[in-house]
């Protein structure tokens, strides 16, 4: 059966979408497509995300997000040819805007308008994945480990980064194991956007011509986040521009560099830390932050008795990974299968996740 995946993440820079041929005994990766991200559409979700929103900006960015979305998924359908009534179903994350899985009323809100999609692809989409976990009690992320498992748990010893806005961590024996352990890519390219006008440091090499400051990185790394125990999970509503003024205010004389510098090694560090508290001889990485040269120069500098590598070394796009995990949540939802994660996400029970909107 032939599924797609679609994934925006808490970066915002791609719509990616998967096209993948899934059934109980194999997964494979037929096509791929990066969609560029509509730029004002990205600014005015950093906007709300940051400052105050309207009950109409929310309506009319689920409404942009669905349009975008299927821009996407027609144009890789159209690229390979397909009919659509070859997609058995898409399934479609949608765009993070808050997460808030430890509050009063706790609740994770994903924008995207499923039934527009459903309807402007003409294919049946899966969608609203995280609320149901939350609502058993969980956390409602990360999703990731439960696929890097069925990947990647042939591997002795073995531990998979994501490295997204955010960056979470899986492991797999003698149960499974995942959590946020914090920052990924998003202050890099918090700091990078507001210095250099850019999107993100290219191979990190902003970052390699500037020196760590210390002390700002040990109080970073002395964060509230970072002591806290798992099941954990957090996003751009914690870590953003905030959050930067709140550990450079104190600072007077760092170099634009050095501060860029540092918040590379603060990622760097916050999964060395992470990976140092299990038996792991292997740290596969994938997501975003696989491209940058320098962080996983940087990773492998802080691990330096074992293997860090990326997931394209063991066959799978590390680009294309999180796109393909929703492709196979969209495969678990029609077949009524419930997705192993009560372990990573802190949830009651394993459930069956994701809503059902028809095209027709």
């Amino acid at each position: 059966m032939i599924y797609i995946g679609v994934m925006s993440g808490t970066s915002l820079d791609a719509i990616d979408v998967a096209l993948c041929s899934i059934d109980r005994y194999s997964y494979t990766l037929l096509a791929s497509l990066s969609y560029p991200f509509n730029n004002n559409l990205r600014d005015e979700i950093l906007s709300i995300i940051n400052g105050t929103t309207t009950l109409q900006q929310i309506g009319q960015i689920d409404t942009k997000l669905g349009i975008e979305y299927s821009k996407a998924i027609n144009l890789l359908i159209k690229e390979h040819n397909l009919d659509p009534k070859e997609v058995r179903a898409i399934g479609l994350h949608g765009q993070t805007l808050w997460h808030e899985p430890r509050g009063e009323f706790p609740f994770s809100m994903q924008l995207g308008n499923p039934s527009l999609v459903a309807v402007r692809c003409g294919i049946t989409i899966v969608s609203d994945f995280r609320q149901k976990d939350i609502a058993l009690g969980g956390e409602g992320a990360p999703f990731a480990p439960a696929f890097h498992k069925e990947l990647f748990s042939h591997i002795d010893k073995c531990a998979v980064v994501n490295i997204g806005g955010m960056a979470n961590i899986s492991l797999f024996s003698p149960t499974i194991i995942g959590y946020d352990c914090g920052c990924g890519n998003v202050l890099m390219d918090l700091w990078i956007d507001k210095i250099k006008g850019k999107k993100y440091d290219h191979n990190g090499e902003w970052a390699k011509s500037g020196k760590i400051n210390q002390e700002l990185l040990e109080n970073m790394l002395n964060d509230d986040y970072f002591k806290l125990k798992y099941p954990k999970s957090t996003g751009r509503e914690y870590f953003n521009k905030d959050f930067l003024i709140k550990y450079l205010e104190p600072f007077d004389k760092i170099s634009d560099r050095d501060i860029q510098a540092t918040l590379l090694e603060l990622t760097a560090r916050v999964i060395a830390d992470e990976i140092k508290k299990f038996d792991i001889e292997t740290l596969l990485i994938c997501g975003g932050g696989a491209k940058n040269i320098y962080l996983l120069d940087r990773i492998q500098t802080n691990l330096p008795y074992l293997k860090v590598d990326i997931t394209d070394s063991y066959g799978v796009s590390s680009d294309n990974i999180e796109a393909m995990i929703f492709a196979w949540f969209a495969y678990k939802r029609l077949k009524n299968e419930t997705i192993d994660l009560k372990t990573v996400t802190g949830a009651k029970n394993n459930t069956i996740l994701g809503g059902i909107y028809a095209s027709n």
